[in-house]
């Protein structure tokens, strides 16, 4: 007798974009019930994109208490928090509801998301991320071996620190734009240094833009290749930003990011400052919803 195979409906999202084809592919399964945890890597491996998330739905009593449950795998592993599948899976929960706040619950706990309407645009969401914890400086000789980077590449300005809002990374300032287009980063010897240093991965940015309107111009690259938005880390450097003042405090400012990969993201960040303490860190962008399909399992 032939089993019965399930349907597991999904969307792609392009996530810190208000055009298609730009931002961040994001794949969402409506509805991950019965999967098992091999079955959601595989399926995020099959997906092949920067996360894959899974929609856990419960009864309404338990999600207006503490949220929706999600889970967000990479092609080689779960994560417990990561910006652009949060964003887009609670733009996607959202839907044509009008809701003014979506709350997730991640493996890092609960994650808000609220929604604005600005006039001729579509929606803008903003997640809240957990407020920072500030983690090492780093030797800049160490760091330009460890990455790969040449001797005289960084800004001399600013520290390469590792900041955690949910996963931590470490930002790595360097001098221009012309060091981000050809920067090529060792991998093996940055996850080496980091496993050891902290920071799952280095997210290199700069104060030079292709935007006049961006502060930054960014650049992360991992072992499913080069992200082209990656709002937790965006999250690590709104902080960072904050702390050595890049932005003022409370201000929303942009990151660019993807431009390299003819991805061009736009992350909108902000942060603010209470007594010596860098608090409320808010990640945000537009999503467009590219195609749907199945899954028969």
């Amino acid at each position: 007798m032939t089993r019965e195979l399930r349907k597991f409906p999904f969307v792609q999202l392009d996530v810190f974009s208000s055009q298609p084809f730009e931002g961040n592919p994001l794949a969402v399964f409506l509805d991950g019930s019965g999967l098992t945890d091999q079955q959601m890597q595989s399926l995020a491996k099959e997906m092949n994109l920067s996360e894959t998330t899974f929609i856990l739905p419960r009864d309404a009593a338990t999600e207006r208490e503490r949220g929706v449950r999600v889970r967000i795998f990479t092609v080689e592993e779960e994560l417990p928090f990561a910006g652009h599948p949060t964003l887009g899976t609670a733009f996607q929960l959202r839907g044509a509801t009008g809701a003014g706040e979506i709350v997730l619950d991640l493996n890092a706990g609960k994650v808000p998301v609220r929604f604005e309407h600005q006039s001729g645009q579509p929606a803008f969401g903003e997640m809240t991320q957990v407020n920072p914890q500030f983690g090492p400086r780093h030797d800049r000789e160490t760091v330009v071996r460890a990455s790969g980077l040449r001797d005289g590449d960084l800004d001399p300005s600013l520290p390469i620190q590792t900041v955690s809002t949910g996963l931590p990374f470490t930002v790595v300032p360097v001098r221009g734009l012309e060091i981000l287009r050809n920067l090529q980063p060792d991998l093996r010897s940055s996850a080496e240094y980091l496993a050891q240093a902290g920071g799952r991965f280095f997210y290199f940015v700069c104060r030079e833009t292709v935007d006049p309107a961006a502060t930054l111009h960014a650049r992360m690259m991992f072992y499913g290749g080069e992200d082209p938005a990656t709002g937790s880390a965006a999250g690590c450097a709104a902080a960072w930003m904050v702390a050595n003042g890049v932005a003022p405090p409370s201000k929303r400012v942009m990151i660019e990011q993807g431009v390299e990969m003819g991805r061009p993201s736009r992350i909108f960040v902000r942060a603010d400052r209470k007594d010596d303490r860098v608090v409320n860190v808010r990640v945000g962008g537009n999503v467009v919803e590219m195609l749907r399909g199945e899954v028969r399992l």
